[in-house]
C-alpha cells in the first residue's frame, strides 16, 4: 500500500519521525482500536487516534450527549446535545480525517456482548467512568488476550496503565476487586477538572500508537499518576503478574466475563 500525496502531506510530521516514518504510518492506517466510552477520556483519545490515521476506530457507548458533558467531552459540541454520543463522535472523526473507518456501537457494554465487541480489534481503550465497566473490560481483554489501556480521572487527578497479554499484570492483579458501592465518589458527585480528561485520554491514545507501531516504552508493569494541582507525575512500578489473580493467575476463578453488581459499603451504612 503506497501512501497518496494527500496522506504524505497529512501525516508528514509522523513520517519525519524516525520512529514512525512511512512504515509506521502504514501500520497505523491498517490498525484498529476500539474505544469503550465516548466521554471525557474517550473523546480526546478518539480525536488523536483519528488525527494519527488509525484506519479503523470503533466507538461503543449507549448514552446521549448532555449539556454537562461539554465541559470535558471535546468530541461533542452544543449542537450535538440530545444526539447519540457514538453518532456525534463519528461525525467529528469523519470531519477530521476521511481516512478513518468509524464503527459505532450504540449499546451498553456487558458480559453478553463484550467478547464479540472486542474481537477483531488490535487495541482496546477503556474510557469508562465506573468500576463495574473497568473490571468487565479487564477480564474480557485478559480472557481474549487483547491489549488495553486503563485510565481513570477524578477531581484534579488521573491515572493510567497498559495491559499487554503475557507481559504485564492486569488491572485485577493490582486492584483485585471493585470497591463497595459509594466507597469512592463518582465524577458526577466529586467533580473533575475538564483538562484532566484531555491529559489522561491523550496519554491513552499515545499508548495505543506506541503499541501499534512497536515503538517506545509502554506503561506495561507501571501505574502512571498525575496530580494536576501540584503538577506531580508518579510512575509506580507494579508487581509482576500476580499468581493468585482471579482472571490471569495460576488458578483463575474467572473464566468468562461477568457483570459486577455493586455491594453496599458497610462503612457507609454507619
Amino acid at each position: 500500500m503506497a501512501l497518496t500525496d494527500e496522506q504524505l502531506g497529512r501525516y508528514s510530521r509522523h513520517i519525519t519521525l524516525k520512529e514512525i516514518g512511512v512504515r509506521g504510518q502504514k501500520k497505523l492506517l491498517s490498525s484498529s482500536v476500539l474505544i469503550i466510552g465516548a466521554g471525557g477520556l474517550g473523546s480526546p483519545a478518539a480525536m488523536y487516534l483519528a488525527a494519527a490515521g488509525v484506519g479503523t476506530i470503533g466507538i461503543a457507548d449507549s448514552d446521549k450527549v448532555e449539556l454537562s458533558n461539554l465541559q470535558r467531552q471535546i468530541i461533542h459540541t452544543t449542537s450535538d446535545i440530545g444526539k447519540a454520543k457514538v453518532t456525534s463522535a463519528e461525525e467529528t472523526i469523519n470531519a477530521l480525517n476521511p481516512d478513518v473507518n468509524v464503527k459505532t456501537y450504540e449499546i451498553k457494554v456487558d458480559s453478553t456482548n463484550i467478547l464479540g465487541l472486542i474481537d477483531g480489534y488490535d487495541f482496546i481503550i477503556d474510557g469508562t467512568d465506573n468500576f463495574a465497566a473497568k473490571f468487565l473490560i479487564n477480564d474480557a481483554c485478559v480472557l481474549a488476550k487483547k491489549p488495553f489501556s486503563h485510565a481513570g480521572i477524578l477531581r484534579f487527578t488521573g491515572q493510567l496503565m497498559t495491559y499487554v497479554p503475557d507481559i504485564s499484570p492486569c488491572y485485577r492483579c493490582i486492584f483485585e476487586a471493585p470497591p463497595p458501592k459509594d466507597a469512592v465518589p463518582s465524577c458526577r458527585e466529586a467533580g473533575v477538572i475538564g483538562a484532566m480528561a484531555g491529559i489522561i485520554g491523550t496519554m491513552q491514545a499515545l499508548e495505543a500508537i506506541k503499541y501499534l507501531t512497536g515503538q517506545g516504552e509502554m506503561l506495561t508493569g507501571y501505574l502512571l499518576t498525575f496530580d494536576g494541582l501540584t503538577n506531580e507525575w508518579r510512575k509506580i512500578k507494579l508487581p509482576n503478574k500476580v499468581k493468585y489473580c482471579a482472571v490471569c493467575g495460576e488458578h483463575p476463578t474467572i473464566t468468562v466475563p461477568t457483570d459486577f453488581e455493586e455491594k453496599e459499603c458497610e462503612l457507609c451504612k454507619e
